[in-house]
């Protein structure tokens, strides 16, 4: 026998004591060969004593069979209270399950794919519906605003790009700027075909994963819009499980992850388990010794049999 092991209590002599109980206990709960050597006991309270052995079902390294004896107070016969088999300190145990939406990673997701996301999705919020709006000839307009201050600036001399500081609003100088236009040399119209012809050659609509997406990026809550030209037909993707994420995707391209593509339903609460202690359930561990053998022939159907 092992040495004991205790809590803060000493365990009960004779509890202690009924290791072949527990054992054969034990042996009668598992299936043959599975019961190992005695590993210790753990003192559970007064006259109440829980026996560990080694399990050597494969599969199982490092579980132990606990079985739990007691006795009465004033009592000399020992008896079992329960037994099961339960994880040791070095048990092998299944890993703890994680949700689908915390093991996606970036470049999972393939052509048909669908990725629900949340109603309260942190990366999203409402977009402009125009409702807060005011009518465009009020005088708290931005459009009134703009007009107002573009009909006070000045028209400011020399070429938008060799001016000194930033320009005034309203001026040819604010307009070139604000266009992309207030550099040396910008794409020619040449340069902006290419350019759009490689763009919707990876992110386009022929790509198999816009052939499969159920939308377009053009409602996309994850398109960030580009200025120029350009931005006519091309955004950028801005949604990490995205394969197109940071890349520039034609406005007719789509994926799985589009954001209004379905939404992920909140998981639902499961009832509290009802517990029911005070009936005992028997499962056995192995077939009952009958349970493979042919059943007998009786002498009616050994004469129809016969007569057939």
């Amino acid at each position: 026998m092992s040495a004991a092991t205790t809590r803060s209590r000493t365990p009960d002599r004779l509890c202690a004591e009924a290791v072949d109980l527990a054992r054969a206990t034990a042996e009668e709960a598992a299936a043959p060969g599975i019961v190992g050597g005695h590993e210790g006991l753990v003192s559970e309270g007064d006259r109440v004593v829980t026996h560990f052995f080694a399990c050597k079902e494969l599969g199982y390294r490092g579980w132990r069979w606990a079985v739990t004896v007691a006795r009465a107070s004033r009592a000399k016969v020992v008896t079992v209270d329960e037994v099961v088999l339960l994880p040791g300190p070095d048990a092998v145990l299944a890993p703890e399950w994680v949700p689908w939406s915390e093991r996606l990673r970036p470049g999972d997701m393939g052509p048909g794919d669908l990725l629900p996301t949340d109603a309260e999705d942190l990366r999203l919020e409402p977009g402009f519906t125009g409702e807060d709006e005011p009518a465009p000839n009020a005088a708290v307009s931005e459009d009134m605003a703009e007009l107002a201050e573009a009909e006070d600036a000045e028209v400011t001399a020399g070429t938008p790009a060799n001016l000194p500081v930033v320009p005034s609003r309203g001026s040819i100088a604010a307009v070139a700027e604000e266009l992309g236009m207030r550099r040396a040399r910008v794409l020619s119209r040449y340069g902006l075909h290419t350019a759009a012809d490689r763009w919707e050659e990876a992110y386009g609509s022929k790509t198999p994963m816009a052939q499969a997406a159920p939308a377009s990026c053009v409602s996309c809550g994850f398109l960030v819009r580009i200025g120029g030209s350009l931005g006519q037909a091309f955004g950028v993707c801005a949604n990490e499980f995205s394969p197109a994420d940071g890349r520039v995707v034609s406005l007719a391209y789509g994926c799985g992850g589009h954001s209004e593509a379905a939404v992920m339903p909140k998981a639902p609460q499961p009832a509290p388990p009802v517990i029911d202690e005070t009936k005992v359930d028997a499962f056995p561990l192995r077939p009952a010794p009958d349970s493979g053998s042919v059943p007998a022939v009786t002498d009616e159907a050994a004469a129809e049999l016969g007569h057939s």
